[in-house]
């Protein structure tokens, strides 16, 4: 699978964020007067944006509450992007292993492609050192999210290299899906945020244990 470019999701695939998205989500709800919830209720949550977490938190349950306000969801919104903003990258790591990939699969073009908002992925990739690594960023306020190949599509435009010559990387269902309405080759890691979902029934082309795994499938070692 040597390829000319590589498409990567942020959350779950390179950074483990899910402590400071529960801190900033708890922080939210308890603006607005509602339940605080779990670590592991937030990592079944998250991937599909921050106005879905936020309604997903306030309905503490992945089925969003057609009966939310939307005066309430606009306020709890906002005040998980007051509080996140000052949470950015504080308690974020990348996972084992992302760091030496990315130096390994350095002569690739690579660009992030992510449901997070710019302001958001930015901070993150500055605090963490690895906005370096990629040519192209692609983001949630840059078309429809994922599971929409819009940002794929974008992402790929971009880099000035065509769909059939790129892979994308991801750990959910929304990145899988992406990729193949664009028919776009996937690399899925079991390690993400997958909403409780096994992975193998959407069929990517490699279901990988870690991030190390990925680069001799990448560099045509394996």
């Amino acid at each position: 699978m040597k390829l000319p470019g590589i498409l990567f999701d942020l959350d779950g695939t390179l950074v483990d964020s899910i402590k400071e998205m529960h801190l900033a989500l708890n922080l939210a709800l308890s603006d607005v007067a509602f339940p605080v919830v779990s670590p592991g209720q937030v990592q079944q949550w998250v991937g599909n944006g921050i106005e879905v977490l936020v309604q997903r938190g306030l309905s503490c349950h992945f089925e969003i509450n057609p009966h939310l306000s939307d005066a309430l969801i606009e306020q709890a919104t906002e005040r998980f992007k007051v509080h996140y903003q000052a949470l950015v990258g504080e308690h974020a790591e990348l996972y084992p292993g992302v760091e030496i990939g990315l130096y390994e699969l350095s002569e690739l073009p690579k660009a992030i492609v992510t449901n997070k908002s710019r302001a958001f992925t930015l901070q993150l990739l500055q605090k963490l050192n690895i906005a370096k690594h990629f040519d192209v960023i692609v983001c949630g306020d840059d078309g429809n999210k994922k599971p929409a190949p819009d940002l794929l599509q974008l992402a790929c435009e971009q880099l000035g290299i065509s769909t059939a010559e790129v892979v994308m990387i991801g750990d959910s269902k929304n990145d899988i899906l992406a990729a193949q309405s664009s028919e776009i080759s996937v690399i899925a890691v079991n390690y993400g945020y997958n909403q409780g979902e096994a992975l193998s029934q959407f069929n990517p082309q490699y279901l990988c244990e870690q991030f190390s795994d990925i680069i001799p499938i990448l560099t045509n070692q394996n």
